[in-house]
């Protein structure tokens, strides 16, 4: 089975510095995170607070897919924290 993602649910974590969002394969939950630095490659302007943060999140759920999809393609983890190098 390959890595969907049903649920569009994203949440702001400050503490951990990303944003998490979740995906499946069949019936396994697979946890991500992407990190600031990450999100800042994708929307260079953007600052380490909650409304920018989701806003560079929305507008590249595609790529962030994408890169989450690779990620768990090399190593099928239950959890996988995306870093810049990763875009």
């Amino acid at each position: 089975m390959s890595l969907d993602f049903p649920n569009s649910v994203r949440c702001f974590d400050a503490g951990r510095s990303c944003v998490s969002f979740w995906g499946s394969d069949a019936s396994l939950e697979v946890a991500f995170q992407i990190d600031f630095a990450a999100l800042r490659k994708l929307g260079p302007d953007a600052r380490a607070v909650e409304e920018e943060a989701l806003r560079i999140f929305d507008q590249n759920r595609d790529a962030i897919y994408q890169a989450a999809r690779s990620a768990y393609a090399r190593n099928r983890g239950g959890f996988h924290r995306l870093t810049a190098e990763n875009f």
